[in-house]
């Protein structure tokens, strides 16, 4: 079977039993993307299903992907997968909007994960200190903190025991190497609970929109034993380079060029030292508390907090 043929019959599967569509009609549709446009598989996979969306009047969390598979929470490092999640509620925060029935804070033996549960959704109500079976649940992704969606297929099972949440929380001593792809100014989607970043000009979800901006730094450290990847959000790489992001936003404007802020922040932090402090979520450690060091830090007591962890 051809791989558009198999994304044809995932897409069929998830649309049968909501509207009248055959494989055939679905792989047309693909075909005509992947072969005549050169849309790339999984965008034109994409562009397909949010047609039939349109087209049911559905909602993306209305359709189950299938095959979830039980995780731990560090194991969480993509968005847009299908899990099972086995945790404790640790702490619940007021939602920000009314399309959110709850929002706070997972937790398993490995680490902790903001949970979102729409209100849509019409599921039980979470207490914190519970743990709960939560299947069918959607990872997703904002400036290198991965969470989970609670949508209106996901199972809640109450669970008769308590589990001990890990902590994960890390801190770096060493030289920032490198600076990787996506850092400087971006533009984000400006759809609501929409956070991802704009491939020229294009949301993965939503297709074109016009991005609002955004500044980030995903940062490379080598603390002499091994490479850590670490993401500065706004405030973070505001406090960092001294450069804000309407600050950021002007210089683009006046180069006509938005790569020119990461030219800048590339030139001001690589290979400076420093000591970053942060949780950990998936690969990434993200920097909370960061303070400059006036040069590579004592290798020895690196080795003995490497050897400790």
């Amino acid at each position: 079977m051809s791989d558009v043929r198999q994304h044809a019959d995932d897409i069929h599967d998830q649309f049968s039993d909501h509207i009248d569509v055959s494989v055939d009609d679905v792989e047309e549709r693909l075909t005509t993307l992947v072969d005549e446009y050169k849309v790339p598989i999984d965008e034109a996979r994409r562009s397909v299903t949010n047609h039939y969306l349109e087209e049911a009047g559905l909602e993306r969390e209305d359709i189950s992907q299938g095959g979830s598979e039980e995780v731990n929470v560090e194991d969480i490092d993509k968005p847009e997968q299908w899990i099972d999640l086995t945790a404790k509620v640790i702490e619940l925060w007021d939602p920000r909007s009314d399309s959110v029935a709850q929002v706070g804070l997972l937790g398993d033996p490995t680490g902790t994960i903001k949970f979102t549960k729409w209100a849509k959704s019409d599921l039980p109500s979470l207490e914190e200190g519970a743990v709960y079976d939560l299947r069918n649940v959607v990872t997703d992704e904002y400036q290198g903190r991965y969470s989970v969606k609670l949508n209106s297929t996901t199972v809640i099972e109450e669970l008769d025991e308590d589990i001990e949440v890990g902590d994960d929380t890390s801190e770096i001593e060493g030289a920032l190497v490198d600076m990787q792809s996506g850092s400087g100014l971006i533009k984000r989607c400006p759809k609501e609970d929409c956070t991802r970043v704009l491939q020229n000009g294009r949301c993965n979800e939503h297709g074109e929109v016009e991005g609002e901006f955004d500044l980030r730094i995903k940062a490379v450290v080598d603390d002499g034993i091994d490479a850590h990847e670490v993401i500065f959000d706004k405030e973070a790489t505001e406090d960092l380079t001294g450069l804000s992001l309407e600050e950021a936003k002007d210089m683009a404007m006046d180069a006509l060029d938005t790569t020119i802020v990461a030219d800048e922040i590339h030139e001001d932090i690589v290979g400076t030292y420093y000591r970053i402090e942060g949780p950990t979520f998936g690969r990434y450690v993200l920097a909370d508390d960061v303070e400059e060091l006036d040069g590579p830090a004592d290798a020895e007591q690196l080795l003995i907090r490497a050897r400790s962890m």
